[in-house]
């Protein structure tokens, strides 16, 4: 073979597997770098869309939404609602993992746990939306029911008070996610070797040693992997929160991604929203290199 043929063999070889990849690599980025180059040019010009022949504004879209109080009460509102639904989708998951893997429960029981447990994994955000404000609407089942309690006197205005607002819709997203966690535990807790409970037993290891020496640390790098992609996902919510409440009261839901759609489609300030858009971007994006970081590392 000439050196020719043999420096067209290894072009050859070397192009071929992006020709195979070419109709994805096209297709993502008609869809996903293309909108997002788009959203960061709009970011720094002013009208952007509005008008033709846009100004450049620098950094001036950034500086008004970081001077915004706004922002920075939705932001509050995303970490809290985002922390406290990953805390308690993991804290939940793991508790019904553990009540599906375990033998002291009849295996039709189980079954049925199963399925009853992976229900709010088959609704849709707008259905689960549309469920809790009937639950929690003045005239609902739950008010009803802790006033028969005597927890509460009174009937509680769960979404439209803004002391009860945030607490109210990161409640129903913690209903609405904590399957994926069970799912994903229930599968780990499946694979862990029963040789090392059985070595535990011999050693005389109480029950909730088992699960912080053994259990836990077996399904650490679910965990892990799991919270993270559940923070990125959670931080991102938009439909349950703007259908239950919009944002309200008086901002007491507002984050990031309903303060974004508010600035593009309600004020049209197109601009300052593509900033918002990048900021939340950036964010995500942060979160991403980390996750990534941390599966090499494993």
């Amino acid at each position: 073979m000439t050196r020719q043929k043999r420096s067209h063999h290894k072009l050859k070889r070397a192009v071929t597997p992006y020709l195979y990849l070419s109709p994805s690599l096209l297709i993502v980025g008609l869809l996903m770098l293309l909108p997002m180059v788009t959203v960061i040019a709009y970011s720094f010009q002013n009208s952007a869309v509005l008008r033709r022949d846009p100004s450049f504004a620098g950094l001036k879209h950034y500086q008004a939404i970081f001077d915004d109080p706004v922002f920075w009460a939705s932001l509050w509102h995303t970490l809290y609602f985002t922390c406290m639904s990953v805390v308690f989708h993991m804290t939940i998951g793991m508790i019904f993992a553990l009540m599906l893997n375990s033998d002291r429960i009849n295996p039709t029981l189980r079954n049925v746990l199963r399925v009853l447990y992976i229900l709010p994994w088959l609704f849709t955000a707008v259905i689960i939306a549309v469920i809790w404000r009937l639950l929690l609407e003045p005239n609902g089942v739950v008010n009803s029911i802790l006033m028969q309690m005597g927890i509460i006197g009174s009937k509680v205005e769960w979404f439209s008070s803004p002391e009860t607002a945030l607490h109210a819709v990161t409640f129903a997203n913690i209903w609405a996610g904590y399957p994926l966690f069970m799912v994903s535990l229930l599968a780990g807790l499946q694979g862990i070797p029963k040789d090392f409970y059985e070595a535990a037993d011999i050693d005389g290891a109480k029950a909730y040693q088992k699960l912080i020496f053994i259990t836990i640390p077996q399904l650490m790098p679910i965990i892990i992997s799991i919270s993270l992609l559940d923070f990125i996902w959670t931080m991102q919510v938009f439909p349950l929160i703007w259908i239950t409440t919009g944002g309200g009261p008086i901002y007491a839901t507002e984050v990031l991604s309903t303060y974004t759609y508010k600035l593009a489609f309600s004020s049209y300030n197109l601009s300052q929203a593509s900033a918002s858009a990048v900021v939340i971007l950036l964010i995500s994006l942060g979160l991403t290199l980390f996750y990534i970081r941390y599966q090499r590392a494993r």
